[in-house]
């Protein structure tokens, strides 16, 4: 399985996950694998992929975590670390990231994403150098994301096999 199968897998569990709605109308909805029957103000737990549809048609509002606080924390947090040191980040911290801001307009939009940008930033300089030191260890791993994960593995074999090539076996 390749990095980008692994995070659509990822992705895929995440929508599927249950999240708080509340609905703006009364409405009933029964077909495969979901019945929902729900009156005007009731707040229901509901699949991710269900509510996101309905919220686009304006039907309910997702009652999610409110990621404009998780980001900001995020930065903060990373920037108190040292260079050879991450916070901890929940494994879909940019699945949730990346899903809310599709949701919202493009003024904000822009400005999220550019902080997103500055955290990623942030983090995949350290991970660079993490990777190319040593092995993941296990405290390591349960502070990545999952697409973090990833690009850890590829660059950590990438730069081994970089090092073997011009310096041989020997270590």
């Amino acid at each position: 399985m390749d990095i980008s199968e692994l995070i659509q897998m990822h992705s895929i569990g995440y929508r599927l996950q249950d999240v708080k709605v509340s609905f703006g109308y009364d409405l009933k909805i029964d077909a495969p694998e979901v019945s929902i029957d729900a009156k005007h103000g009731e707040i229901l737990s509901i699949p991710r992929w269900v509510a996101d549809v309905l919220s686009s048609e304006k039907l309910a509002e997702v009652q999610d975590t409110d990621m404009v606080v998780a980001l900001k924390q995020a930065i903060v947090k990373e920037n108190v670390q040292g260079d050879f040191d991450l916070s901890t980040l929940e494994p879909e911290f940019y699945i949730k990231m990346n899903s809310f801001l599709q949701r919202l307009p493009q003024e904000n939009h822009d400005k999220l994403g550019s902080m997103l940008n500055s955290l990623v930033r942030k983090r995949q300089g350290k991970i660079i150098r993490l990777a190319d030191s040593s092995k993941m260890a296990a405290e390591l791993a349960k502070k990545l994301t999952v697409e973090e994960r990833a690009l850890f593995d590829y660059i950590h074999d990438n730069s081994a096999e970089f090092k073997k090539q011009v310096i041989g076996d020997k270590k």
